[in-house]
This record gives C-alpha cells, sequence and structure tokens, in this order.
C-alpha cells in the first residue's frame, strides 16, 4: 500500500515548489461528466482490445496469474476497486504522466521530438515497474497502455481523462478476472 505515496509526494512537491498545478496536467476539464464519460469508455475499450487482440499475438498466458485469486472472490472486490482507483488512477498517472512529463519537458524541452522521447522514457518506466507482480506479460500491456496514455496526455497537457480511462482500464481487467472470462475474451480473435 506504499504505492499512492508517490502521487502525495507529486502534490506535496507541486505545492512546495509552487509549480502551477496545470504543469502537471490538473486543469480543469470543460465538461466533467464527457470527460469522465469519454475515460471509462476509452479505458474498457483499451482493455478488450489488448486483451482480445494485442496480448494474444504477443504470445501472453491468457490468465493473469497475479490477480487470478479475483475468479468469482466477492470479498476481495472493494478492497481491490479501492486500490485501483487510488493507485492506478490517482498516483500511477500523478507520478508517470503529471510529474514525470514536467520533469523531463523541463530537462529536454516541449518541442515534438522532446514529447515523443518523454513518451518513451516514462511508457518504459511504467512498463518496468509492472514486472515484480505480472511479469513479462504485464510489462508488455503496461507498454502498450503508457504509451497510449502517455500519447493522450502529450497531446492535451491534461491528466483527468487519463486518469479515468485508467481506472476504468483496471477495473475492466478485474471484472473480466472476477467473471473468469480471461480465456474467453483472449480467444475472441484468435481460436
Amino acid at each position: 500500500m506504499l504505492e499512492p505515496l508517490g502521487g502525495v509526494l507529486v502534490l506535496a512537491w507541486v505545492t512546495a515548489s509552487q509549480t502551477p498545478w496545470a504543469e502537471i496536467g490538473y486543469v480543469r476539464p470543460k465538461r466533467w461528466g464527457r470527460t469522465a464519460i469519454v475515460g471509462i469508455m476509452f479505458g474498457c475499450a483499451l482493455k478488450l482490445l489488448l486483451k482480445a487482440i494485442v496480448m494474444p499475438i504477443l504470445g501472453a498466458d491468457p490468465i493473469n496469474p497475479a490477480y487470478h485469486y479475483l475468479v468469482g472472490n466477492t470479498r476481495a472486490l472493494p478492497g481491490i476497486a479501492f486500490y485501483i482507483l487510488v493507485a492506478g488512477g490517482f498516483d500511477e498517472e500523478t507520478v508517470f504522466r503529471g510529474f514525470a512529463f514536467e520533469r523531463l519537458g523541463k530537462l529536454l524541452g516541449t518541442g515534438v521530438p522532446a514529447k515523443a522521447a518523454i513518451v518513451l522514457l516514462t511508457s518504459a518506466w511504467f512498463a518496468l515497474v509492472h514486472y515484480p507482480d505480472q511479469g513479462l506479460a504485464g510489462v508488455e500491456q503496461a507498454a502498450m497502455t503508457g504509451l497510449v496514455f502517455g500519447t493522450i496526455f502529450a497531446v492535451t497537457g491534461r491528466i483527468w481523462i487519463v486518469m479515468v480511462a485508467h481506472a476504468a482500464f483496471d477495473l475492466m481487467a478485474v471484472a473480466i478476472i472476477y467473471g473468469n472470462l480471461e480465456s474467453t475474451i483472449a480467444h475472441l480473435a484468435f481460436r
């Protein structure tokens, strides 16, 4: 449960350093409802696309052994849902998109080549932190989601949509595991 500490530390750093909140993507959306709906739909669709098409092409095991204990485990759902919202949605996006983009932007610049490099660097870092609990398949999937979420953040400079999409992505993963649908979805396109 130390993971959410990263996001809190970033917020403390923003306050202490007097860094404008907008520089880490904390920009109020014009329409919160639209941001939430688009983020949820996008996150769920991305998870299904990766599970049904991309990960099978990469040869990933359809079953995620790190989270297989969630199959039918109703008692675990509130805890994992809370963890996803705090650690995945808030913490990881605040650290890997907000903070890392701001700091690397100061170092590398804000042009298109610099932003592309930042997306690649942060995606690699994001992928590597998923290795200890999810192995190579987790790294591959996190690299792809990092590239997607990083590109969205690089283009928009706004964090809320990627926070919502990330939480929806992870919640969709839990729903798939809980319903014991991993193998079924992983074999939709490739039987």
